[in-house]
């Protein structure tokens, strides 16, 4: 999906900057999709610093566009607790400092989906200027650790992707090895 969109960029590359931006959008409002495709195009045709920058402009205006949308379609129909995530519920009732320290912490945690937590301030009591001073903030760290991983594997030889290939394919074994039930 990266190799496509950096395709685009090419084939267009006044329109890169917005291509990115409304594509960082979608992505925050679908919820579910990962946001590391476009990170890495964004490093790869714009530069590090340049496509980092662009990557988080794009995840901040995306969790804006998503915190809004959110809170107008879906505040007054949930009533449902989401049990699943304490944390989460706990940012539905939280306000101001609480809610900030709530935000920020959970964007920083990599497991979290990023989706929930707009969607938890989104219906919560959350005020639009803390939510998005918070998400911002904790998606800095996050979004430079996958920049930089990105830009990393980019300039990795083909020892170096065979390497990273071979050690994900023993990662996903184990994983499947490991959640299959074992029979009693």
């Amino acid at each position: 999906m990266g190799e496509q969109l950096l395709e685009i960029f090419h084939a267009h590359p006044q329109g890169a900057i917005i291509i990115s931006l409304l594509l960082s959008i979608a992505v925050a409002v679908a919820g579910i999709l990962p946001s590391v495709f476009i990170t890495a195009a964004n490093i790869l045709f714009f530069g590090f610093w340049e496509g980092l920058l662009m990557s988080f402009i794009g995840e901040a205006l995306g969790a804006v566009a998503a915190f809004v949308l959110y809170r107008k379609g879906f505040k007054k129909a949930m009533t449902t607790p989401l049990h699943k995530y304490p944390r989460v519920e706990r940012l539905i009732a939280a306000k101001g400092k609480e809610a900030f320290l709530l935000i920020m912490g959970l964007r920083l945690l990599p497991f979290v989906p990023s989706g929930l937590v707009t969607f938890a301030g989104a219906i919560g009591n959350v005020s639009l200027l803390t939510f998005v001073l918070a998400s911002s903030l904790g998606k800095v760290p996050a979004l430079f650790i996958e920049a930089y991983s990105v830009y990393q594997i980019t300039e990795f030889g083909w020892q170096g992707k065979l390497i990273l290939a071979l050690i994900a394919c023993v990662l996903i074994y184990w994983v499947v090895s490991h959640t299959k039930q074992k029979p009693k």
